[in-house]
């Protein structure tokens, strides 16, 4: 072909997550391979690329077949292309356009490669806690604007020493156009700081020294700050709780895989997610030499993490031994990111400071996912997580631009653009101040990002939220149609889109177990069955109201949940038994005024009432969640006979669940043992009318879904209820209100492209 001045050829456009995964390196060694001519580059869209020769079908298959390990290739485009002048060889070329259609790479955990160099003392990158490749390192939480390039990132303000630039500008090296390539000669800087003083000496062996010694060290990560200490030194821990007044609430861990574990019983799955690039902390049973209960007061399992940059490989290995590793925040606050953000808020806290000189450009916590025999489930959708996308179900293609606002609790955005959709990483609850400052910042910055243009926004039906407060107002600013989802519609929607329910597959029935909404009627709900798809939905049945005495305090103190759960099946007896030490006359009074005393169908605040009448809650919990965590955590290993719920008409009562469970108590019967019957019972109160949704051809399938179905215990009681039912639940979003946005943009969508006859 040489020497023609026509060829034909390819134009090949390669759509997903393929810029800073090596992605064009791959394209260039492969069609070197083929004796292809050519090129390729990266633009708005992705990667594209011009090639002739006559290996293209191969080529093309080999596109995906034999992509780079962080790549995830979601459409390969390829239409006839000629040439004018006909290439010789086949290169990479610089990047063009701007805006975004592509996807951005999660920030990913340390490859082997990797973490081989910086234990190897040949190599210049011996003990250097920012090494990274294209198959490895810092991107999101580093990148400003797209074309994912240096200059886009935190990392132009270190110019490349000639080796990094040797290594960057080779094909063939798998740190070709590796955006973050650094060395100790030219990359960001570590060292320990003390009352605002550096130490003199080596940062990693001076951190590990004051660990050891049980101090507090604030350690600079990639998404934000940790507060790290010994977790086998019970002072340490300690001081730490006092210090964060964080008394109760679970530690994360991080240990290398031998010593994690010597601590917890992994299985494959577990550790496949632990050693995933996300590298999230995995939520597993302890096993082997006790670590101290204060790590996470009276749950069965912990939270572990294997170290995922270099800097966390270099520190567990000078210390030997397991660290805490708890965001380095103020109670409710978002976690710190900025040097002097961390000296002003974290001084409290930390006895040292472990700081680098390359900028955190977005906070992202850690995620948080557990493997049950229903397979994985994402608590918390954060760092290495997002911000890859979801791919819609079948049937949303035709969808636009929607943006969605979730909720008031672990607060998320969501975006739809071009049959993906971008789940926002945990943002927080919005009645702390710093954190609504955080999501509005998170607003502009996906939109800018991606280049996103709305053309529908969605948020909560309940008014009063401040998401729901915001999206009116970006409503109104662009004129697009505001379209307002009822809560637990959202939930129900969201697990149907997490398991690919196709949009005319038809109405499913949905348990919805959270601790409040907005319902349709006015009232808070929270415990409901109900049917339908993603345009509409009924109410079948729920949990009998009980008043949600002092409002938001009822959130707080389980025992006025009990309190009110008693009186209403008639056993006011056993409450001032129970409540003696509490203004129960009082709360009465209220109560039955109706003074700051809303109805609720509250399965949450069930949970809390269940756990105060075992004497699991007293007073006020010191985290949320705190209560249902102990009655599960009670009910593990029991097997029991369900306590029996009575039904009427649309309602499930739990009155007499609660006479029983008090005659058990009565008679001496184990804590454990009645947590498990209540769970056996809540489960079998609403499956048992789901299934019979699905048997009589109301409903295809059951969808389970709400912040209560983090609950193991309860989940696994579900699924057992619903054998042989189809089931959908959350493995990719999180069941709880985390999810939230993700089914209102699916909502919106829905009624976005419905026709007349539909709607």
């Amino acid at each position: 072909m040489k020497g023609r001045n026509v060829s034909d050829g390819r134009v090949i456009r390669v759509r997903g997550q393929v810029q800073g995964v090596g992605y064009r390196p791959f394209v260039w060694q492969l069609a070197n391979r083929l004796s292809l001519r050519g090129e390729v580059l990266n633009d708005p869209e992705g990667v594209l690329i011009h090639v002739c020769g006559d290996a293209l079908n191969a080529f093309e298959l080999s596109l995906r077949s034999e992509a780079p390990p962080l790549a995830r290739v979601d459409a390969v485009e390829s239409t006839p292309f000629r040439f004018t002048v006909t290439p010789t060889t086949f290169r990479i070329a610089p990047s063009r356009g701007h805006g975004a259609e592509t996807r951005v790479t999660p920030d990913a955990a340390t490859c082997p490669a990797c973490r081989a160099e910086i234990f190897d003392t040949s190599e210049r990158r011996f003990g250097y806690a920012f090494t990274n490749c294209t198959h490895c390192g810092p991107r999101f939480t580093i990148l400003r604007a797209l074309p994912y390039d240096r200059a886009q990132t935190s990392m132009a303000a270190f110019d490349m020493c000639p080796a990094c630039r040797a290594d960057y500008q080779n094909p063939a090296d798998r740190r070709f156009h590796a955006q973050p390539i650094a060395c100790p000669d030219c990359g960001p800087r570590l060292w320990l700081e003390i009352d605002g003083q550096e130490i003199t000496g080596d940062a990693i062996a001076l951190a590990a020294s004051r660990l050891r010694a049980g101090e507090i060290v604030a350690v600079k990560g990639l998404g934000g700050f940790h507060l790290a200490c010994d977790a086998r030194n019970p002072t340490a821990l300690a001081q730490l709780r006092t210090r964060k007044r964080r008394p109760g609430k679970p530690f994360a861990l991080m240990a290398t895989p031998a010593i994690l574990r010597a601590h917890a019983i992994v299985s494959e799955a577990e550790f496949a997610r632990l050693t995933d690039p996300a590298a999230p902390i995995v939520l597993l049973r302890r096993n082997g030499p006790l670590l101290p209960e204060a790590i996470a007061p009276g749950q069965p399992t912990l939270g572990w993490m294997l170290p995922y940059t270099p800097l966390h490989h270099l520190l567990l290995e000078a210390f030997d031994g397991p660290l805490v590793m708890t965001s380095g925040n103020l109670s409710g606050e978002p976690q710190v990111i900025a040097n002097d953000e961390a000296r002003d808020k974290l001084a409290r806290f930390a006895d040292a400071f472990l700081m680098h000189d390359r900028d955190i450009v977005r906070r992202l916590d850690d995620s948080v996912e557990r493997i049950l025999p229903s397979g994985p489930m994402i608590l918390r959708r954060a760092r290495g997580r997002v911000p890859g996308t979801l791919p819609l179900p079948e049937g949303f293609c035709a969808a636009p631009q929607i943006l969605a606002f979730g909720g008031q609790m672990k607060s998320a955005v969501c975006l739809i653009k071009n049959g993906q959709a971008l789940l926002s990483h945990h943002l927080g609850d919005l009645d702390d101040a710093l954190t609504w400052e955080e999501f509005q910042n998170a607003d502009r910055d996906y939109s800018d990002l991606f280049d996103h243009h709305p053309k529908v926004i969605a948020c909560d039906l309940h008014p009063g939220y401040r998401a729901s407060r915001h999206a009116a107002q970006r409503s109104a600013a662009i004129s697009a149609p505001l379209i307002e989802v009822q809560h637990h519609h959202a939930h129900l929607a969201a697990a149907m889109g997490d398991g690919g329910w196709a949009l005319d597959l038809g109405p499913v029935a949905g348990i919805i177990l959270d601790g409040l909404g907005l319902g349709t009627d006015g009232t808070i709900w929270g415990g409901e069955l109900l049917l339908g798809d993603y345009l509409h939905t009924e109410r079948i049945a729920h949990l009998t109201p009980a008043p949600l005495i002092g409002g938001d305090a009822a959130s707080r103190e389980p025992w006025r949940n009990l309190l009110a759960r008693l009186d209403a099946a008639d056993l006011e007896a056993d409450a001032d038994r129970l409540l003696a030490a509490h203004p129960v006359a009082l709360l009465r009074q209220a109560a039955k005024a109706g003074v700051n005393a809303p109805l609720s169908s509250s399965a949450g605040r069930l949970f809390d009432a269940v756990a105060a009448a075992l004497g699991l809650a007293h007073g006020a919990q010191s985290f949320e969640g705190e209560a249902a965590m102990a009655l599960e955590a009670a009910a593990e290993g029991h097997d029991a006979a369900p306590y029996a719920f009575a039904h009427t008409d649309a309602t499930i009562d739990p009155a007499p669940m609660f006479r029983t469970l008090l005659a058990d108590l009565a008679n001496g019967a184990p804590v454990g043992l009645i947590a498990a019957r209540f769970h056996a019972g809540l489960a079998l109160a609403f499956a048992a009318p789901a299934r019979a949704l699905v048997e009589t051809g109301r409903a295809k399938a059951v969808a389970l879904s709400g912040g209560c179905f983090q609950n193991a215990t309860l989940l696994a009681a579900c699924l057992d209820a619903l054998d042989g039912i189809p089931v959908l639940i959350h493995h990719n979003t999180p069941a709880n209100d985390g999810g939230l946005a993700f089914g209102q943009a699916l909502i919106a969508a829905a009624r976005s492209i419905a026709t007349p006859e539909t709607r």
